[in-house]
């Protein structure tokens, strides 16, 4: 990664990674949603769009990077944490690192965030994001994945993101 820089939309994202839609069918679950790279509100950005469902036990939609291409982790360690530019449904969202540490699928660390009508910008320290489901604190020399997720919330999921980095 380039000076902090995750996905600033100006080509591939510098890590290699590919962006990813994932709902909660490859658990049983019904949501569905897309993930398109097209013009929102006069912006380029990464742009999930579906609708979540609870029923089979379901309810996520998420978009997903794997930091390295190879699915390998990195350091971000020098960092104090993420930087989003984001634009929604005024819904609240979710941002969900994986790590090595993170070997089940309902297991990551978590920090929630809500995407305005208009182009905002949030910043999530890693001190803020807490432990799903595991024990192991978050060892940030090790990040291997992110994903901004739309979860446990019925309905229409709409979430623009045009600028993620490391700060």
């Amino acid at each position: 990664m380039t000076a902090g820089v995750i996905d600033d939309l100006a080509g591939d994202p510098p890590g290699g990674g590919r962006w990813a839609c994932v709902a909660d069918t490859v658990m049983g679950g019904v949501s569905a949603g897309q993930l398109r790279t097209e013009p929102v509100a006069g912006r380029r950005a990464r742009h999930l769009t579906g609708t979540v469902s609870l029923a089979n036990n379901g309810g996520f939609l998420q978009m997903a990077i794997d930091l390295a291409a190879d699915g390998s982790s990195v350091d971000a360690s020098a960092s104090t944490g993420l930087s989003l530019i984001v634009c929604g449904d005024g819904q609240e969202y979710g941002v969900h690192l994986r790590t090595d540490d993170v070997r089940r699928p309902w297991q990551s660390y978590r920090a929630r965030f809500r995407a305005p009508g208009a182009w905002t910008t949030v910043t999530l320290p890693f001190s803020g994001f807490a432990p799903h489901r595991l024990d192991a604190p978050l060892d940030l020399s090790r990040l291997r994945r992110i994903g901004l997720v739309a979860i446990g919330r019925p309905g229409p999921v709409d979430l623009a993101l045009g600028d993620l980095r490391f700060y």
